[in-house]
């Protein structure tokens, strides 16, 4: 199945020369801009296989790597998704990466710089990436100011391409497109939710993103009404809180 997605500016022409050029891309952007479609649809685009890893406070080296198993009464090697996207030469995209263990982001830092191999310390293998393999990593830079940063030892590795919310039109016809539902309730929602982001009273870790839109459209477009749609996929999915739902507009009982 293609994967759609709408190009807000240059990152198609930034992430192909970026491939070609064997440089490691790091994307940074709120949670639900569209970072991970964007890879998905640039692995379809460049015909490559796409290893993904949503990477999170427990994440290891051993995980990125692989491990020893027991396999039938013998001890085997069984790779990780890195190594798996080394062998393979394929796109691997670590997700959410300053989330990951120390030890964790220590292992790529040779696949980022000129020498593009990964040191397998447990089998004694040294891999050589191949041409089409790519690494790519993102994060939420407002969400990382109250828990881990990247070093800049480790950003400095990287381009990197600065994602935000498309623009109200671009979101429209991203929202209408995915959803189904109505043009002129697909613009409604869209209003709301840029009104919500710029309300910086309601103190939200993440604001509204074009995922929970699109959530909200195609609840819309099953009959769901309207408003109690942007209340569960929306509202609640956002805070626990009842003023900030209060003063955020949407309500479930319609006031």
């Amino acid at each position: 199945m293609s994967v759609f997605y709408l190009p807000i500016g240059k990152e198609e022409e930034i992430f192909r020369n970026a491939w070609g050029s064997q440089l490691p891309l790091m994307i940074k952007g709120p949670t639900g801009c569209g970072k991970t479609r964007f890879i998905q649809h640039m692995a379809q685009e460049l015909g490559l296989g796409l290893i993904t890893v949503c990477c999170n406070e427990d994440t290891s080296a051993t995980d990125l790597l692989g491990r020893h198993l027991l396999v039938g009464g013998e001890t085997r090697w069984v790779d990780g998704p890195v190594t798996r996207a080394v062998r393979s030469g394929s796109l691997l995209y670590l997700d959410e990466v300053a989330e990951a263990r120390a030890d964790a982001l220590v292992v790529i830092h040779s696949l980022s710089d000129h020498r593009r191999e990964l040191f397998l310390d447990r089998t004694g293998e040294t891999l050589a990436a191949p041409d089409p393999f790519m690494l790519v990593v993102s994060y939420n830079p407002g969400y990382q100011r109250s828990m881990r940063e990247m070093k800049p030892s480790t950003r400095q590795r990287f381009v990197a391409l600065g994602f935000d919310y498309p623009s109200e039109e671009q979101e429209v016809h991203i929202v209408g497109r995915e959803s189904g539902a109505d043009a002129p309730v697909v613009r409604r929602i869209v209003q709301i939710a840029r009104k919500v982001r710029n309300l910086t009273e309601l103190s939200l870790v993440e604001s509204v993103s074009t995922r929970l839109l699109v959530a909200a459209g195609k609840l819309i477009a099953r009959g769901v009404p309207p408003r109690l749609a942007c209340c569960t996929a929306i509202a609640e999915p956002l805070t626990d809180d009842a003023d900030t739902l209060k003063v955020g507009v949407i309500r479930k009982n319609g006031q």
